[in-house]
């Protein structure tokens, strides 16, 4: 897994710092007018102190209205470096080629920068903070141009030389190693980063707080997580972070918290997208809970983050069912019918209304989705417009039916059809003897005629 490649990088170039003039530069006397040809590691000689400050000038004009000339500038440079590079001592080397890295960085060639950053490192006798200074540059501009070991290598070094501890370079150290996919190496340079942070009586961002998040995750130590998780929510409240909280509560099997945070996060209005409205929806299903399950759905779809697709009206038509909220699954399941290419939301619809014994308008459902084709299971589609017939004392019709049923290929769907056609007749035969029956006796007790 790889970061975007700048992320978080934008702190490096911006915290890159090289003194454009060093505030300890201590002068040869101006009365010693002959070229230094060995001047003390820490003195610049009268000729380099006024090309460098042509330089300066040059680079950073005194008034903020000038424009940098910084062709110029890189002129002089080159002059200076020809002319009098193998006579300086060191500490003026090490001033021409922080001038050389400022230059560099003012264009963003950090390449150009970093090959004179490492210059700068091999000069013999280098000044501690610069030493300090250059590594800790190099490894920020080895991560902007993605060379991340080298990072890790000046960073290392940084801290073998520095006897403090530096925010940038524990995060440095992190960063790199997470585009390594070195995620255990990366994550105690970020809690050290965290630590020292707070020692400072800083705060912290919640971006802090999320990568080290993240870092758990990619590790799967969901126990620090989840932790971590509930300190981001009490500290920030944000939405993400009670996603995140369910998350977690999956990741360690607990369903009932995993739903309990979800819900918790839709109460407080977080919810602003679908897939959230229709995870939480099911999951309502999942703890025995299906009628919320389909409020959440409806309030979704009403404050149209939910899609009034065939899919979602499906599974809200279902929560309805699993809850057996007859009368409120109707209108979601003719939604379904209507957007369904296929006759199984219409076979839904007959069911609804069978099982509300709305038994003719159950029969015109099943007849629709057999119409319409395509059923997952025509023989039971059959089965029930046989049987919603049958309660309308429809017998031709419901033979019918049951008979088709009996013609399919499916041995279970035939031998149940066969069972049923004898269940008709034999309902059939019955009624026709009750009718008769009650025939009979209307002819028995037809009334006398009245007396006069």
């Amino acid at each position: 897994m790889k970061m975007g490649t700048k992320l978080g990088l934008g702190f490096l170039i911006v915290s890159l710092s090289v003194a454009i003039f060093p505030t300890s530069f201590v002068l040869a006397g101006e009365e010693q007018r002959a070229p230094p040809q060995a001047r003390t590691s820490g003195t610049l000689g009268q000729a380099v102190m006024r090309s460098i400050s042509r330089i300066q000038e040059l680079m950073t004009p005194e008034d903020p209205d000038d424009e940098p000339d910084l062709v110029a500038a890189k002129l002089e440079l080159d002059e200076l470096r020809e002319r009098r590079f193998e006579r300086m001592n060191d500490f003026e080397k090490s001033t021409l080629l922080n001038f050389y890295t400022n230059y560099y960085l003012t264009l963003e060639d950090y390449q150009g920068a970093i090959r004179s950053f490492e210059e700068i490192l091999t000069i013999e006798d280098l000044r501690e903070d610069t030493r300090l200074r250059t590594l800790r540059s190099l490894g920020q501009l080895y991560a902007a141009e993605e060379e991340w070991r080298s990072s890790i290598v000046n960073y290392v070094a940084w801290r073998d030389f520095s006897f403090d501890e530096d925010d940038i370079v524990f995060r440095g150290l992190s960063y790199a190693h997470y585009q390594l996919e070195e995620f255990t190496e990366a994550l105690p340079y970020w809690v050290a980063y965290m630590e020292f942070i707070l020692a400072e009586g800083e705060p912290l961002d919640r971006d802090d707080y999320a990568y080290l998040n993240g870092l758990y995750f990619t590790i799967e130590d969901f126990n620090k997580a989840l932790d971590l998780t509930k300190t981001m929510i009490v500290l920030f409240d944000d939405p993400t972070d009670w996603m995140n909280l369910s998350a977690v509560y999956a990741s360690v099997d607990d369903e009932e918290r995993r739903v309990r945070s979800l819900n918790v996060a839709y109460l407080k209005d977080y919810f602003d997208d679908e897939t959230r409205y229709m995870n939480l929806g099911q999951s309502m299903a999942g703890v025995d809970i299906p009628a919320s399950g389909s409020k959440i759905i409806a309030d979704g779809m009403d404050k149209e983050f939910v899609e009034e697709n065939l899919d979602n009206f499906e599974t809200y038509t279902q929560m309805y069912l699993l809850a057996s909220m007859w009368e409120d699954a109707l209108e979601p399941a003719e939604r379904t019918a209507e957007l369904d290419e296929t006759g199984d939301g219409y076979d839904t619809v007959g069911y609804i209304h069978y099982v509300m014994t709305n038994y003719e308008d159950a029969a015109e459902a099943f007849q629709m989705a057999i119409d319409k084709g395509e059923l997952n299971d025509k023989g039971d589609t059959l089965m029930f417009l046989a049987r919603s017939l049958l309660e309308l004392d429809d017998f031709e019709g419901a033979l019918s039916a049951a008979r088709e049923a009996s013609d399919l290929n499916d041995e279970d769907s035939r031998n149940g059809a066969e069972s049923y056609i004898t269940f008709i007749n034999n309902t059939k035969a019955r009624f026709d003897i009750l009718a008769e029956r009650r025939q009979d006796a209307i002819d028995f007790y037809e009334t006398y005629p009245p007396l006069d």
